[in-house]
């Protein structure tokens, strides 16, 4: 993460700000939407905990993918499981992700409860009829005789370097199909109380992680930490920046999935010496949409900006959007803004990497055109 967010603050507009305040900016946005935090936890223990106390707790639940078992997997979230719960819990596969998916869903239609690690969400293409004809249509298909409680994870959308085969984001494509549940986590209390939820779901779930969020430690309370914590499925986070000397609350700020609430919420602290407030709502669920707290968020603020790093056509900006025209129209008091990646392959190259996913600046540009304030000159970067 500190790799890509250097690469980014060196290019920025914004050169008075260094890593080191990036960093600590975050956190203190991050510790504003925990009470009691009593530790901090990297989003990969997070994980792995979660993982390890279901286990724990029902025996039905069992992980299968492409080096979970005796490399520990490819990012280290089931570190330590093989040892405590054995090569028939703990299920290394070939590269064959049709193959074990396929495997998967059949043992969810038998009662247990599978947990599918795909090294990335672009191999999943490989298994996406049983992820969509097998799995999410099967409860409707039957009538509800049939459930499948079963959770395909991994990393999704662009890491740093990794080409057009490794980065893109499948949060539109799942989170169009009924029978889904698409989940998004930021931060270690999304991530440990989404994926608990996610185990313990009588439906299949899609879990969207970050590659760049693993290393990031968050705050974390007791009650998080807590064997029986869980987030419900399907609510979403809305968090004011409270901040001194704001004149106007008229900027509003949504998150399509995982690390661009980071990039939001330092874009809030720029936003704001300029006396512009803005609130962010961390989604958590792409599928089922939290339209209520968007909705009501925007009868607040007024206006709307969406920020995503799929492509800018059929996304889940442009579904946010629509919600809240069909909704919220005559609350609005400027036309809503979509940030998005480029409508291009992710390219390899670090510079051009760089121009195809959303930026601070895009955000803060994207911003003050909701609020009607003449943007700066900065780089341009990728915008729907």
């Amino acid at each position: 993460m500190s790799g890509i967010i250097n690469r980014k603050m060196a290019t920025r507009g914004i050169s008075a700000l260094n890593m080191n305040q990036f960093l600590l900016g975050s956190r203190v946005f991050a510790s504003r939407n925990f009470s009691s935090a009593t530790k901090e936890m990297t989003v990969r223990d997070a994980l792995n905990s979660a993982l390890d106390e279901e286990m724990s707790a029902d025996p039905k639940v069992f992980i299968m993918g492409e080096e979970v078992g005796e490399y520990q997997g490819a990012y280290k979230i089931t570190k330590g499981l093989l040892n405590k719960y054995g090569p028939q819990r703990v299920l290394d596969t070939p590269i064959t992700e049709a193959g074990f998916t396929g495997m998967g869903v059949g043992a969810a239609y038998h009662g247990l409860k599978p947990v599918i690690e795909f090294m990335t969400f672009n191999f999943s293409m490989q298994a996406i009829d049983h992820i969509i004809n097998s799995a999410a249509k099967s409860n409707y298909m039957s009538a509800g005789q049939i459930s499948v409680p079963i959770v395909f994870r991994g990393p999704n959308g662009a890491a740093a370097g990794v080409g057009a085969q490794h980065s893109q984001c499948y949060a539109a494509w799942f989170g169009a199909c009924p029978g889904l549940k698409v989940l998004a986590p930021y931060s270690s209390e999304d991530a440990r109380g989404l994926l608990k939820a996610a185990i313990r779901d009588p439906d299949p779930v899609v879990f969207l992680e970050n590659e760049l969020l693993y290393g990031e430690s968050f705050p974390v309370s007791a009650e998080v930490l807590d064997s029986s914590f869980s987030l419900p499925i399907g609510k979403a986070k809305a968090s004011s920046c409270f901040l001194l000397n704001v004149k106007e609350r008229i900027s509003q700020l949504l998150l399509s999935q995982r690390w661009l609430v980071m990039l939001l919420r330092f874009a809030a602290e720029i936003l704001a010496k300029e006396g512009i407030s803005a609130e962010v709502i961390n989604l958590r669920s792409i599928r089922p949409l939290d339209r209520s707290t968007i909705n009501a968020s925007v009868r607040k603020t007024n206006r709307l900006l969406t920020v995503e790093e799929g492509f800018p056509q059929h996304g889940v900006g442009a579904e946010i959007c629509a919600s809240v025209v069909e909704e919220s129209f005559e609350y609005l008091d400027a036309p809503v803004e979509r940030i998005s990646g480029a409508d291009v392959p992710m390219p390899y190259a670090a510079n051009l990497e760089r121009m195809a996913v959303p930026q601070i600046e895009d955000i803060v540009r994207g911003a003050k055109r909701a609020c009607y304030r003449a943007a700066k000159s900065v780089p341009m970067a990728a915008t729907a």
